[in-house]
């Protein structure tokens, strides 16, 4: 069995863990103080987020009000800075980023059929004004970073006469962008709002280890295994990668793990001492950097890697080592506090 097909677990199975104690819903339990700082450090990631999308849509609306080959650059560069930011709060699959699809929203992928590609003809082709409603009503496939990214960098759109800053392309790129900005924005309030919840519950312990655990499995599976042929036909393909217009598939898998030793690894390793499994956190803590040691080397395309057996290799290292990472917290650690493994809602199979 696939390790992305995570058992479903019944919920007296979840009560069972040791991180949960049986009087749930109580900021005073002992794991609470766990989930303050957990708490603190997503909001910090929510807050770069929302201010990186912000920056974004400010610079779109700079670039159209008066387009240049510079502006244009200083665009595609903004668009990263958000989109980076949100790969370090990715691994956040519950509370409010469930709301409303949000997460979907910031990023619809995998797009198996190519349906962001396929929305934005449709729209730039059709009469109808483009409004924010039109861009609520039209799916989260025209919603986030990926329909940015392919109006900014699409080579058949680039090469047509829709090509920004036509009028209509720009139109479409500042809604899209205002609507991401609009999202953060919600978020970090919403998070902030949250916290109460958040804090007084125990189950909120054993849900932010799972999400950190599905983010890993999500990264070595699907976002490098996946397109380096290593799973499904055996076949490279960069086109299984996540953001591969912009060529930024690796230097958004170096943020995930960033994202997730700067939000997740504090608490978490406080949480392992406390149980004395010092070792274990160390290891732990260690492993990330050998994983973003890989890095600024990765900071590159990932086609001519998957084209070339030679460069292949620093594919090859980067993939051991996130994936033994994967297996000193999703095996390792997850044994030793008792946490059970959930069903993972994004996983498509």
């Amino acid at each position: 069995m696939k390790r992305l097909t995570l058992t479903l677990c019944l919920a007296s199975s979840l009560a069972a863990s040791p991180l949960m104690a049986a009087d749930a819903s109580n900021a005073d339990s002992p794991t609470a103080d766990y989930r303050k700082q957990w708490h603190s450090d997503i909001l910090i990631g929510y807050q770069g987020l929302a201010t990186q999308s912000q920056d974004l849509a400010n610079q779109v609306e700079a670039y159209c009000q008066t387009p240049s080959p510079k502006g244009l650059e200083q665009t595609k560069q903004a668009w990263l800075e958000a989109f980076l930011a949100w790969q370090q709060v990715r691994f956040v699959d519950f509370g409010p980023v469930e709301q409303d699809n949000r997460a979907w929203q910031f990023q619809f992928w995998p797009d198996p059929k190519n349906l962001v590609a396929r929305k934005a003809s449709y729209l730039l082709k059709d009469d109808a004004q483009i409004t924010p409603a039109k861009i609520s009503e039209s799916g989260v496939a025209v919603q986030g970073f990926p329909m940015a990214e392919y109006l900014l960098y699409d080579q058949a759109l680039n090469n047509g006469e829709r090509a920004l800053p036509a009028n209509r392309t720009c139109k479409l790129l500042l809604a899209v962008t205002n609507h991401i900005a609009d999202n953060s924005e919600t978020l970090v309030s919403d998070w902030s709002g949250f916290q109460n919840s958040y804090i007084g519950s125990d189950q909120y312990t054993d849900t932010t280890i799972r999400a950190a655990m599905a983010g890993l499995e999500i990264l070595e599976e699907r976002r490098l295994a996946n397109p380096m042929g290593l799973r499904g036909n055996a076949k490279r393909s960069v086109y299984s990668a996540d953001a591969w217009r912009s060529e930024a598939s690796l230097i958004a898998a170096d943020a995930s793990v960033r994202g997730l030793k700067q939000h997740f690894l504090p608490a978490f390793s406080r949480l392992l001492k406390d149980r004395e499994q010092t070792d274990l956190a160390e290891r732990i803590a260690q492993q990330f950097d050998e994983v973003l040691a890989n890095f600024p080397e990765l900071d590159r395309p990932m086609a001519p890697l998957l084209a070339d057996d030679n460069a292949f290799k620093s594919l090859q290292s980067l993939y051991i080592d996130v994936t033994q990472l994967t297996a000193l917290v999703n095996d390792r650690a997850a044994v030793e506090l008792g946490v059970v493994r959930g069903f993972n809602s994004s996983d498509g199979d």
